[in-house]
């Protein structure tokens, strides 16, 4: 367990303010869509709804991107959009937060990635995905990896995000990352199952236990297993660190020639552990590109994981709340 001074995480905190780091993934468009129900239908046994409210959200790799707005970062936001009125919201959302959309790649050929969620009375009724799942073409991937090199000068950190939604494919990895070494970026990835053992050569790979169970083909339900499974995957990727993350049971990190090391999960209450995942890398990545030590960025990740699974729904983190976290959990006996 990290244990910070207030001067310590105070200068980690005030030194990520303004950092420019780029988002490289799958991007979303979240929409719910809420009203009440007062009937079934007469054509079909299911639910009439009538809608009386709209909302749109930054989803998937976006979401990533607002937690880094939370923590007072800059996101540079890089992925694919389709030539649609969903497209068109995407880059007037980050226009709206003063973000530049520089680094959205028009696709004509797919749609915006939008999941739109229908909620009657409260209950969530259904869900409605319009997505392209196929990868993308040899020349979007040059055309990402040319807006990548032209602002890697300014780019403190990397996050690769992948949903398997067909933005993540293995060339745009390798050349993402391959730029990020040459000018001595740092790069942190939260993978999925179809390219998981692609991101070769990162600074930090952060699977969670079952995305690592079922690339390894290992079970993970001891100290003794996780141990094996952190090895492999640092020898597998030559990764300068893997955290696997454990639920219930905190996380886990290995590092080259260290020993590993074990944190308690941080969540007081669990109300609903949607969007914890992005709010770690985000987090992780943020605290490193602000010069803290890896055990102390995974400690930081997981203080605010542990306050945004006391949200209900999927809430960024935020600069205050962070600290405020980690110093009550410092400060308590």
């Amino acid at each position: 367990m990290v244990s910070f001074t207030k001067t310590r995480l105070q200068e980690i905190m005030h030194r990520g303010i303004g950092r420019n780091i780029m988002v490289v993934g799958d991007l979303m468009i979240d929409r719910y869509l809420w009203g009440s129900v007062s009937r079934i239908s007469p054509e079909a046994p299911v639910p009439i709804i009538n809608i009386a409210d709209e909302e749109t959200r930054f989803g998937g790799a976006a979401n990533v991107a607002n937690n880094l707005i939370g923590l007072n970062a800059i996101p540079i936001v890089v992925g694919v959009v389709g030539q649609d009125t969903w497209g068109e919201v995407f880059r007037n959302k980050l226009r709206e937060k003063g973000l530049t959309a520089d680094g959205l790649i028009t696709d004509p050929g797919r749609p915006t990635t939008l999941k739109t969620r229908i909620i009657g009375n409260n209950q969530h009724i259904a869900r409605v995905d319009s997505e392209a799942v196929t990868g993308i073409s040899p020349e979007t991937v040059s055309r990402i990896l040319s807006y990548v090199e032209s602002v890697i000068g300014d780019t403190d950190a990397i996050i690769l995000q992948d949903y398997n939604k067909g933005v993540m494919v293995p060339e745009l990895i390798a050349g993402v990352i391959a730029i990020a070494n040459r000018h001595g970026v740092r790069t942190t990835v939260d993978p999925k199952f179809d390219n998981f053992l692609t991101y070769r050569d990162v600074t930090l790979f952060k699977p969670n236990r079952k995305e690592a169970e079922e690339a390894l083909a290992h079970r993970i339900d001891s100290e003794e297993s996780t141990r094996e499974a952190g090895r492999l995957l640092l020898e597998k990727l030559n990764a300068e660190a893997v955290l696997i993350t454990l639920s219930e049971k905190g996380m886990a990190l290995f590092q080259r020639n260290q020993q590993p090391f074990f944190e308690k999960s941080r969540a007081r209450k669990v109300a609903d552990v949607s969007g914890a995942g992005d709010t770690v890398i985000a987090t992780i990545t943020y605290a490193l590109a602000a010069g803290a030590t890896m055990q102390e960025a995974v400690s930081m990740a997981n203080h605010a994981a542990g306050v945004v699974c006391g949200e209900v729904g999927v809430v960024p983190i935020v600069h205050k709340e962070l600290i405020e976290a980690i110093l009550h959990a410092t400060s308590s006996p």
